[in-house]
């Protein structure tokens, strides 16, 4: 499990500003549940002033990214929409005393949604949906613009940082060498003509074995007896309840069920499937299990 600052939890248990804003007159909606994080900021905007008078959120993710944009709308409250838009997404990291490295495309989120809701209440067209063509990584819905953007804004150097900013890069692993490209050609722009740039780190592209449907299922099974020592600390448990291709439902138990954790939770235990099978896996609680399989 990862390592968040006592900020982070703070606003993950006790967030701020959650929740609709009937009164606004700026909305930016980014990301999508079916790649695990999706975001909507609504601003109240005063039309003489610019200035953002009240801002609320709804979001689906996990812990790192309620707590994002929590502290996003604390911070936006009393600015111009002008200074607003100066605001990075390390600006949202640096205000939580820090996320996980591994959890950086939560505050790109934020960012992101900033620019959409000022953007709706300007009456301009915005979208993270460039040309066609442009679609870099397909597992989770990346483009080119946005990575290029966020490898400028943050000096990215590998395909690690790329994925842990983005998540592109974090599923199947195909689209590395087109990351590898982009950050190839920043670089080079950061360079300057005549310099000659170190070449890009990557990693390795992760290809999953081929394994039967009962050593997947051990292996799963496995991967959930590591975890379960965390979880019996705080008087919870997980057991294994199906297997559906790529997506893995569980049970939540003890203190674990209905707990303020249990997206952080999942999340988790999802972590540590992808590591342990080197594949794009889902953890999905039972729930989600389609009724003609439950």
């Amino acid at each position: 499990m990862w390592e968040y600052s006592e900020k982070v939890r703070e606003h993950f248990f006790n967030p701020r500003n959650s929740g609709l804003l009937e009164e606004a007159n700026g909305i930016g909606d980014v990301g999508s549940i079916q790649c695990g994080d999706a975001l909507r900021l609504m601003l109240r905007v005063n039309p003489e002033t610019d200035v953002i008078e009240d801002a609320r959120f709804q979001t689906f993710g996990c812990g790192s990214a309620i707590a994002s944009s929590s502290a996003l709308t604390e911070i936006v409250k009393g600015m111009t929409l002008d200074e607003a838009l100066q605001i990075s997404n390390q600006d949202i990291a640096n205000y939580l005393d820090g996320l996980p490295p591994e959890k950086m495309h939560c505050s790109v989120m934020g960012r992101e949604a900033l620019h959409a809701a000022i953007a709706n209440y300007r009456g301009e067209t915005w979208s993270d949906d460039h040309a066609e063509g442009a679609l870099v990584c397909k597992c989770f819905a990346v483009d080119a613009v946005l990575i290029e953007d966020v490898v400028r804004a943050n000096n990215l150097n590998t395909v690690e940082e790329v994925t842990f900013y983005t998540k592109a890069g974090g599923g199947c692993a195909s689209c590395h060498e087109g990351i590898e490209e982009i950050l190839a050609k920043v670089k080079a722009e950061r360079s300057g003509p005549g310099e000659v740039s170190p070449p890009i780190k990557s990693i390795e592209p992760s290809v999953a074995p081929k394994r039967t449907l009962v050593q997947r299922i051990r292996l799963i099974e496995e991967t959930l007896e590591s975890i379960r020592p965390m979880l019996a600390r705080d008087h919870g448990d997980v057991e294994l309840v199906d297997v559906q291709g790529r997506n893995i439902y569980v049970n939540l138990k003890g203190a674990c069920a209905g707990c303020m954790m249990e997206a952080a939770t999942l999340g988790g235990i999802q972590q540590k499937m992808v590591e342990a099978l080197g594949e794009l896996v889902q953890v999905l609680p039972v729930s989600y299990m389609p009724k003609s399989a439950s």
